[in-house]
């Protein structure tokens, strides 16, 4: 695929090597798409490529101006159960989205009109099934262009809470809820548990120690068994080790008594922050300190004293995604994530497939829930 689009040339990357080169030119990138976020970083999405990509199946769409890279978006081919194009970080990201050059509304436009046209030229014969984008994501652009059949189907639901210091992010719950929580945090300050960011030199280690406590944490419980493999180990050391290079990620240690009790994984971008993975060691539980506010109180903190290279801060303080108990505390701001999917004429009956699949998951979980909530289902 080559091709000119007012002066900007369409190419399509399937060698992990190029990919690899990328990385420089793709960070720029990523930093002038507004609606990025550190799940679109090449860090990140390289190493999930190293640990989990698979020979012959890499589909990146690159468009430039010139020299300058303008729009990525970062594909993969999965042959089952039928041919689609998939993004690239699969079920580990909790948002995907293609990078678009913000830099003046001409630009974004001629290259999201460029990105679309790359986008069909590759979906000769496989449907785009874009998972867990973001409303208002850069993605969106080319949807809105799409000439061809597509639809939109919700997908997974996120939480949020806005970016501000943790006495800020108490007074906006009710009364007692708010004294509970004070309560909590003077309890954390009792114990005398200390914070410390880790540099960015001593991350690699900090993120298997982070990964044995988080293993430990869920001992003898229900747990995202991807979490305990070498393959997720090697991913995010190495894709949180560059980050934190760059700002995109920040390793949080808590210490008591000279031990590190828990730590905790913050990923970061212009648009918002949010905390990945922690572990924890079950001493803080039997201590009755509550590990969520721990966590919220330091990544909140951490925003206002840590801005991003250039001087910003995030506006949202992500719960990523998830609807459990504990994140509803806060008072969160509800946002769903939404399933994008593009085809063309010839591959209509895919797409078709695709969505009575959808459909039939969609009806199973809300029977299975419906069963539950009448008391005789499987806990």
């Amino acid at each position: 695929m080559a091709e000119a689009d007012h002066a900007l040339t369409v190419s399509l990357c399937t060698d992990a090597s190029e990919f690899a080169g990328l990385g420089a030119e793709w960070n720029l990138l990523h930093r002038r798409s507004r609606a990025a976020t550190p799940f679109q970083s090449h860090a990140w999405l390289h190493s999930w490529w190293l640990s989990y990509g698979r020979t012959g199946r890499l589909r990146i769409v690159l468009v430039r101006d010139g020299d300058r890279l303008v729009a990525a978006a970062p594909l993969m081919r999965r042959l089952r159960p039928l041919p689609t194009l998939v993004p690239l970080g699969s079920a580990l990201s909790d948002f995907s989205d293609v990078l678009i050059d913000d830099a003046s509304p001409d630009l974004a436009d001629r290259a999201a009109d460029a990105l679309t046209e790359g986008l069909r030229s590759l979906a000769r014969t496989a449907v785009i099934d874009f998972r867990e984008a973001r409303p208002d994501s850069a993605v969106e652009r080319v949807y809105a262009r799409w000439r061809g059949p597509r639809r939109r189907l919700a997908d997974s639901l996120c939480l949020e809470l806005p970016a501000l210091p943790m006495d800020d992010l108490v007074r906006r719950l009710a009364k007692p809820r708010a004294q509970r929580a004070r309560a909590k945090m003077r309890k954390l300050d009792a114990l005398g548990i200390e914070r410390r960011v880790v540099p960015p030199p001593e991350v690699e280690r900090s993120v298997h120690r982070l990964l044995e406590l988080h293993q430990l944490q869920w001992q003898g419980r229900k747990v995202t068994t991807e979490h305990l493999r070498p393959r997720f180990a090697e991913h995010l050391t190495r894709s949180v080790a560059l980050m934190a290079e760059t700002g995109d990620a920040v390793v949080t240690e808590f210490r008591l008594d000279d031990t590190v009790v828990a730590a905790d994984l913050t990923l970061r971008s212009p648009q918002l922050a949010g905390g990945y993975l922690y572990g924890a060691h079950p001493r803080l539980r039997e201590q009755k300190a509550d590990v969520a506010t721990l966590l919220l109180r330091s990544c909140a903190d951490q925003l206002r004293a840590e801005p991003l290279p250039g001087g910003a801060t995030p506006g949202v303080l992500s719960l990523l995604r998830g609807n459990e108990p504990y994140k509803r505390h806060w008072r969160p701001h509800t946002l769903v994530n939404q399933r994008l999917l593009l085809a063309r004429r010839r591959t209509a009956p895919q797409l078709a497939a695709l969505l009575t699949a959808a459909a039939a998951r969609s009806g199973a979980k809300r029977a299975l829930r419906a069963w539950r909530e009448r008391g005789d289902g499987p806990s």
